[in-house]
Order: structure tokens, then C-alpha cells, then sequence
């Protein structure tokens, strides 16, 4: 009778000792360091990652997490870039000219200009995907309704999200901005979600 006491205890011992290590193991896991395979233009550019400076091309080893990369140069526009290392991954830092001295290192460096070229194409390409989900009434513009079009701008509140538009409504009739409303609300689209910004087309003086 007394050997099953001490059998569970132990058993009890062995299962705790388990999920120790297991929780030790998961909890390592997750603080591990994950390869950033940074390729950068201009090679010689300086980067650093949280504020200190590393090689701007090749393998960095970073904790899970996220972490920041500025890279910088003369002549070139300065990039902030947050990155969020859950895994292995791959970052370029690519600048762009803006002076003199970027210009110069263009004319010497053309291969590493195409690159950036491609790079800057694609990204324009994303970056027209992801408004045109977020924004699908885009496929229906400009309209041309009875008392008023509707067509779409860089947004007035948040000018430095190029991502988020405002919608331009030209009203020529008094009864122009409560159509536009109701052809709106008619292809399922919310105006109170909408950043709209009405003008009086020429002529019109409301």
C-alpha cells in the first residue's frame, strides 16, 4: 500500500520535470535569433538596425520581434524601414538620389540603378494592389451621375499615407450630393467610411 503513494509522487516528480523543460523549450524557442539576409543599394550605404551600425549587405542574426533599419547616404534619400522578424527573411534597403552627389554615383554604378529601378516597379505594383482592395469603388471611377461625378485624390487628412484616399464629389445640381449618397450607399459602399470632399462643379454655385 505504501509503494503506490510513492510511485505517483515520483510520477508527479517526472510530469512537473517535463513541463519544465517543455516551457523552458518554448520559451527559448521563442527568444531565438532568426537570419535578416540584407541587401542593400548603394552597397557602400550606411545601415544601422535599433540604432546600431552594421554591414548593409549580407547575414545579421536577430531576435524574434520587431526591429528597425536606417539606412542612409550622401546624395541619397534616408529610408526607415520596421521590420518584423518571425523567421527567417530577407530585407532590401534600397535608396533613392536626391542630390548631386547620389547623381554621380548613378552614372558610375548603372547595374545597381536597374535594380532599384525593378525594385521601386514592384513595390509601385503592391502598393496599387492594396488600395484597390481597401478601396474597390475604384473600379467604378470617375462616374458621371445626374448632379454630380465622383472621382478620387491624395487624401487631405492623412497626407503622408499614400495609401488612403479621399473621394472628390462635383455637385452641379441642388439635388447632387443626396444622389451621390444614394448611389453610393446603392453599390454597397458606407459614405460615412469614406474621406469625401465636395465641390461645386463650374457654374454651380449651390
Amino acid at each position: 500500500m505504501d509503494e503506490n503513494p510513492r510511485l505517483w509522487m515520483l510520477s508527479g516528480v517526472v510530469v512537473v520535470i517535463l513541463v519544465v523543460l517543455v516551457g523552458g523549450y518554448l520559451v527559448f524557442r521563442g527568444g531565438g535569433e532568426h537570419t535578416v539576409r540584407v541587401r542593400s543599394i548603394p552597397n557602400d550605404l550606411t545601415l544601422t538596425v535599433d540604432g546600431v551600425k552594421v554591414d548593409p549587405n549580407g547575414d545579421l542574426k536577430l531576435k524574434s520581434g520587431e526591429h528597425t533599419l536606417v539606412g542612409e547616404r550622401d546624395g541619397f534619400e534616408t529610408h526607415t524601414q520596421t521590420v518584423n522578424v518571425r523567421g527567417d527573411v530577407a530585407v532590401k534597403m534600397f535608396l533613392f538620389s536626391n542630390g548631386p552627389a547620389g547623381r554621380e554615383w548613378e552614372k558610375n554604378h548603372p547595374d545597381q540603378v536597374l535594380e532599384t529601378e525593378a525594385e521601386g516597379g514592384r513595390k509601385f505594383d503592391e502598393q496599387n494592389k492594396r488600395i484597390q482592395r481597401k478601396y474597390p469603388i475604384l473600379q467604378e471611377l470617375p462616374y458621371v451621375g445626374p448632379g454630380f461625378t465622383v472621382n478620387y485624390g491624395a487624401s487631405r487628412k492623412s497626407k503622408d499615407d499614400p495609401e488612403t484616399l479621399a473621394f472628390i464629389i462635383k455637385l452641379s445640381d441642388s439635388e447632387g450630393r443626396k444622389k451621390s449618397q444614394e448611389w453610393l450607399v446603392g453599390h454597397g459602399y458606407d459614405p460615412s467610411k469614406l474621406e469625401i470632399v465636395y465641390q461645386n462643379a463650374p457654374g454651380f454655385t449651390g
